[in-house]
């Protein structure tokens, strides 16, 4: 049996205080250390590709710009809650579709997806909006698919200590689509498979059966 959580919807931090509960506070390394260092930098880009920033319809771009990245580089912090695995679960708990937006590091353009993420319980369980929080924590920063893959399977491995993990995450990237090849439509699949859901035929088949890769042979 298999518990599918589609489209997460990441929660506010759950209180440390909470009973039979226990928490990590995760806070992002990364984020914008100076909004209008970024600003001049986005005016001084713009004029250089001949753009006028004084015109009526350009004098705010460049701080929307600062902001727009600020926010696509930032994750937000979060509490990591895990609960005992009281009832001895040992199937796989999957939650599909969580959104991911990222930006490139090659080229500063957005990528855009989602990522279906899976592990397999060991004593303990996740809150399984956590599962859509640590996607974000990791993609919300400069970044190429492979690495962000790697690094969300790493992340809870070590964290959680589960059987087994597995991370699918499929992606259209702007600098694919909108300049070079002009690969319109075209999505990028990577994955990540950790402990038994790698080592086990059935339980590898099963989760890439989940994340819409039934024909991938197992």
């Amino acid at each position: 049996m298999t518990i599918q959580a589609e489209r997460v919807v990441p929660d506010e931090p759950v209180g440390l205080d909470s009973p039979g509960r226990t928490a990590e506070r995760v806070t992002a390394e990364q984020g914008v250390r100076d909004l209008g260092a970024a600003e001049r930098a986005a005016a001084a880009f713009l004029e250089a590709l001949g753009l006028d920033v004084t015109s009526e319809s350009l004098a705010e771009t460049p701080g929307r710009m600062a902001r727009a990245y600020a926010e696509l580089l930032t994750p937000r912090d979060f509490a990591l809650t895990t609960f005992p695995n009281d009832e001895g679960y040992d199937e796989l708990v999957v939650a599909r579709s969580i959104p991911i937006r990222s930006v490139c590091e090659h080229h500063l353009l957005p990528f855009v997806g989602v990522a279906h993420v899976g592990y397999l319980p060991g004593e303990r369980i996740l809150g399984l909006s956590k599962l859509a929080r640590v996607v974000e924590l990791f993609a919300q920063r400069a970044q190429v698919q492979e690495r962000l893959t790697k690094q969300v399977a790493g992340w809870l491995d070590t964290h959680l200590s589960p059987r087994g993990v597995g991370v699918v995450i499929e992606a259209e990237h702007m600098c694919m689509t909108l300049r070079g090849v002009q690969a319109v439509g075209s999505r990028t699949v990577t994955s990540t498979l950790l402990g038994a859901v790698r080592e086990d035929a059935r339980t590898r088949a099963e989760f890439l059966s989940i994340a819409g890769l039934g024909g991938v042979k197992a």
